[in-house]
C-alpha cells in the first residue's frame, strides 16, 4: 500500500502513531453541534442557518464556510424544496378589489398588512383545505383554520380567529389572491365590519401573493411531504404543532435576521419603545 501512493513506511508508521490535532478535534466537536441544530430543526436548516444559530445563539466561533464544508463532508444536506403549481379558482363574476400592495412586503408596523391564502393537503381520508392569515411585518401566521371542504368559511374562520388574537386597528390592509372564496361577499362584509381594506393580486399572478405563497412551500417541504398522514385530525394536529410551537416561535428566516417570527416581532417593539 505504501508502495502504491509513494509512501515510506516509516512516514506511515508515523502518521498512524500522531495524536490528533487540535484542529481536528475541533472540528469534530463543532459537528457534533451542526448536527445537534439539524436535527432539532428538523432537517430543514442549511449553511446559513445553522451558522446563525450556533453563532448567535451558542456564541460559538466559527466561519460559514468551514460550517459549510463540514456538512458536505458529512453529507448533513437540508431538504430540498419542490416546484410550487398554482390552485387558485379565479374564474367568477364577484367584483375585485385594487392590488393596493403592489409586491411591497416589507412593512414597518405589525397587525397593518396581513396576506392570506389557500392550500390542500392529501390525507389517506381525502383533502384537508388550510387557509392562513400571515402577518406582512413579522411573516408570522396570526390565524388559521382547516376543514374538508373548501367553502367560504373556511377563510372567514381563519380570520376572526387572527382578528380575536391580535386585535388590529381600523385600515388594516389584507390581500390575497382573487380566488372565489375572498371575493366571495361573506369575506368582503366580514373586512367591512372590521373597516378592513381588501387587496387582490392581479389574476394569474402568484408573485403578488408571494410571501403567503411562500409559507406554504415552506410548510409542504418542512412537514407535509414527510407524513403519509391517516387521517384530517392527525393532519390537522401536526400543522397545528408545526405553526404554533416551531414556525411562529423557533424558525429562524433570512429576511428576518434569522430570527422567527414572534422573536423579531417582539425585539422590533421593545426597540421602538424605547426610541419613544
Amino acid at each position: 500500500m505504501c508502495r502504491a501512493v509513494d509512501v515510506s513506511r516509516s512516514g506511515y508508521y508515523a502518521f498512524k502513531n500522531r495524536p490528533e490535532s487540535q484542529n481536528s478535534i475541533n472540528n469534530e466537536k463543532l459537528l457534533i453541534e451542526i448536527r445537534r441544530v439539524f436535527w432539532d430543526n428538523k432537517r430543514n436548516y442549511g449553511s446559513p442557518r445553522i451558522w446563525d444559530q450556533l453563532r448567535n445563539k451558542q456564541d460559538i466561533r466559527c466561519s460559514l464556510n468551514r460550517v459549510a464544508r463540514l456538512m458536505r463532508c458529512n453529507d448533513i444536506v437540508a431538504i430540498q424544496k419542490r416546484k410550487f403549481r398554482v390552485t387558485t379558482n379565479s374564474k367568477h363574476n364577484y367584483s375585485v378589489w385594487p392590488n393596493l400592495l403592489n409586491r411591497n412586503f416589507i412593512v414597518k408596523q405589525p397587525n397593518s398588512v396581513w396576506v392570506s391564502d389557500i392550500t390542500y393537503i392529501w390525507t389517506l381520508e381525502g383533502w384537508l383545505y388550510l387557509a392562513m392569515i400571515l402577518d406582512l411585518f413579522s411573516r408570522g401566521i396570526v390565524g388559521m383554520a382547516m376543514d374538508k371542504t373548501i367553502a367560504d368559511t373556511l377563510i372567514t374562520q381563519a380570520m376572526k380567529q387572527a382578528i380575536l388574537r391580535r386585535s388590529p386597528p381600523k385600515k388594516l390592509i389584507c390581500h390575497s389572491d382573487r380566488g372565489v372564496q375572498y371575493a366571495g361577499n361573506n369575506f368582503k362584509a366580514l373586512l367591512a365590519s372590521n373597516e378592513f381594506i381588501g387587496s387582490m393580486s392581479k389574476k394569474g399572478d402568484c408573485w403578488d401573493n408571494a410571501v403567503a405563497e411562500s409559507f406554504f412551500h415552506t410548510l409542504k417541504v418542512e412537514l407535509i411531504h414527510k407524513i403519509k398522514f391517516r387521517t384530517r385530525e392527525e393532519a390537522k394536529r401536526k400543522i397545528f404543532e408545526y405553526v404554533e410551537m416551531y414556525y411562529n416561535t423557533k424558525r429562524a428566516h433570512s429576511t428576518l435576521g434569522y430570527l422567527s417570527p414572534f422573536e423579531y416581532e417582539k425585539q422590533k417593539i421593545v426597540s421602538q419603545q424605547l426610541v419613544h
